[in-house]
Parts: structure tokens; C-alpha cells; sequence
């Protein structure tokens, strides 16, 4: 193919400034500069309103090229975050996202970065996310967003937004295996060691983490045994009894303590097993099997209920890239 013929590639940049967090920004330049090893049309840049050196809210001085150098030749334009990005917004940083995203494919932020994007008024009326900390902030100071407070990342249209510091990781490779298929994404993964990507509306924190601790001791104990073997027996009327109450007095203060049914609780720890077993490599029956949910077609219904695929679906990101294989469909319609 001759220099005319081949595609042009497509720049990534993240936009930095005063007090950045590091890790929002090396994270996402990790994952396109090592797909873009592995073979994908990537180039990646790293910006600031005015160029030259920024401080991190490490104190790690990044050095970065102006903003202007590249005004119209962004095909994703990634806004991180920073710990005082929700107080204040530092100079220069909602021009330099008005001006990249006017000719950009696809915007996205990390984390508090959503705030740079609200403030500039590229969320208004769309769906977002991001650090849990700051939702109720971002839904207080912008009522016109929709703000998903659980989700890991969220896309509307061609935006697209972040949960805390991680979720970057996420996001960027979710848009990689957007341009360039599931098994080049799975092979940056694996080169970065991190699982290929969390779903964007899986929740930020693990069951047990986003769990309110109880205030009744009994109660302690039944979660740490359902966490400990989700496919021991954890009907009502068993838990009732481990527990010496009744059925009526245990789903009252499940409901009361935790937010949720015996039942439900049940099944959000079995999910979660369910999701790690396929992760890491178990059949569909085996993990309906050793999760505790117990025939292929109840696996099927739960998933289908709490993450909108089947398990064979789910199962199908984590699988292994065979010889010779396809790296699957690919954005089109980009610059």
C-alpha cells in the first residue's frame, strides 16, 4: 500500500493543565500508545491550553505541546481530571475543550474531567458519570445532565464520560475495541496485565464494597457467609434459621440495613462469582454451577436482567485470540 493509499491515523489527545491527577492522564496514553505498538493507527498527543510544562497533583511536571498545534486534527479528545477540577476550573481549560471538541470525533473525560465538560456545556441534557464523590455535586450544579452515579463509564452520542481514576483504563480500552475489535484490545490488556474491560454500567464498587455496613451483628455474619461460598444454600428460609429469626424479621432488617431483599443481596453476590468465574475462563455451565445460580438458563436470565448480555456474550470478550484471527468490525464514518 503506498503512502497516498494508506488511512490516516487517528491522534489521541488528552488535554492537561495545572493540578492534572497523573494517573487520569497516563493511564488513557498507555493504553492507545500500546495499541498503536501492536499495530492500530494511533498516534497520541499530550496537550495543554498554552503548552510547555504542567504540574500534576503529584508534583510530577509533564511536558506539553499547545493546544493550537493540533485545533482540528483530534480524532478523540480526552479531558482528565484533577482533585480541585469540581471547585475550580484552571485558565484556559474550557477554550481548549470548546476549541478540540468542535472538530473532534469523540470526547471523553475522566473522572472529575466531566466537570470540564459540563462547565463547557457539552453534557447538557445527555447522560453522564463520574467519581462517586462528585456525582451528587454534578447533579446539583448541572440539573440538565442525567448523572449515572454507579456506572464505570457511560456514552451518549459522541461523548463519552468516566468514574474515578481506573475507570480511564476502562474507557480507553472500550474505545479501542470499538476502532480496532476485541482481540487487539484484549492483547493491550494483557500487555498493560489488566482484565480487557469492565462493562461501562457495571458499578464502581464490588457488592460487598458498596454494601452499608449492618448495625446488627447477625447480620454481619450471614454477608460475610454468603460472600464466603455465593453456592451454599442461601434461601430465606436457611439464612432465617443461621440467623435464629424469622423469614418476616430477617427480610425486615435486610431491607432496613442493607437496601435490599434476602433474595436480591443473594443474587447480586451470585452475579458478581458468576462474572469472575467466566473472567476466568470457565464454561457457562460451570459457572452457573459453582456461582450458586444453578442451571444455564437461570445464569442466562440474571445476566440478561442486571447487564443486558447472555453469558455466552459476556463470556466471549475474555476469550482467547485464536491463530489468524479477525480483530473484528470497526468504527466507521471517522475522520
Amino acid at each position: 500500500m503506498s503512502t497516498r493509499e494508506r488511512p490516516l491515523p487517528r491522534t489521541v489527545a488528552v488535554l492537561a493543565y495545572e493540578g492534572v491527577r497523573l494517573l487520569d492522564v497516563t493511564a488513557p496514553l498507555e493504553v492507545f500508545s500500546t495499541a498503536a505498538g501492536l499495530g492500530a493507527r494511533y498516534e497520541v498527543a499530550l496537550l495543554s491550553p498554552d503548552g510547555g510544562p504542567v504540574t500534576t497533583s503529584a508534583g510530577t511536571r509533564l511536558l506539553t505541546d499547545p493546544v493550537g498545534q493540533l485545533a482540528g486534527r483530534v480524532h478523540t479528545l480526552i479531558v482528565p481530571g484533577s482533585p480541585g477540577l469540581p471547585q475550580r476550573l484552571p485558565a484556559g481549560l474550557l477554550d481548549a475543550v470548546r476549541t478540540l471538541h468542535s472538530a473532534s470525533w469523540r470526547t471523553t473525560s475522566v473522572c472529575t474531567g466531566a466537570f470540564a465538560l459540563a462547565e463547557a456545556g457539552l453534557l447538557r441534557g445527555r447522560r453522564a458519570t463520574t467519581h462517586w464523590r462528585h456525582t451528587t455535586t454534578l447533579t446539583r450544579r448541572h440539573p440538565d445532565i442525567d448523572v449515572d452515579g454507579d456506572a464505570i463509564f457511560v456514552r451518549d452520542g459522541r461523548i463519552y464520560t468516566s468514574a474515578g481514576v481506573s475507570a480511564g483504563l476502562d474507557l480507553a480500552l472500550a474505545l479501542v475495541e470499538a476502532d480496532e475489535g476485541p482481540d487487539l484490545a484484549r492483547e493491550v490488556a494483557r500487555d498493560l496485565v489488566v482484565f480487557l474491560q469492565r462493562p461501562g454500567g457495571q458499578s464502581q464498587f464490588s457488592v460487598a464494597a458498596r454494601t452499608p455496613t449492618p448495625r446488627h451483628g447477625t447480620l454481619t455474619a450471614l454477608l460475610r457467609s454468603i460472600a464466603a461460598d455465593p453456592a451454599a444454600d442461601h434461601s430465606l428460609p436457611e439464612l432465617a434459621r443461621r440467623a435464629g429469626l424469622s423469614a418476616r424479621h430477617l427480610t425486615r432488617l435486610f431491607n432496613e440495613e442493607i437496601g435490599d431483599t434476602p433474595g436480591g443481596y443473594v443474587e447480586s453476590v451470585r452475579l458478581e462469582a458468576a462474572r469472575t468465574l467466566l473472567d476466568a475462563g470457565e464454561t457457562v455451565t460451570a459457572t452457573a454451577r459453582l456461582s450458586g445460580l444453578g442451571s444455564d438458563e437461570t445464569l442466562r436470565r440474571v445476566f440478561l436482567r442486571h447487564l443486558g448480555v447472555t453469558p455466552s456474550a459476556y463470556r466471549a470478550r475474555f476469550r482467547t485470540t485464536t491463530p489468524g484471527g479477525s480483530r473484528g468490525s470497526r468504527v466507521t464514518g471517522e475522520s
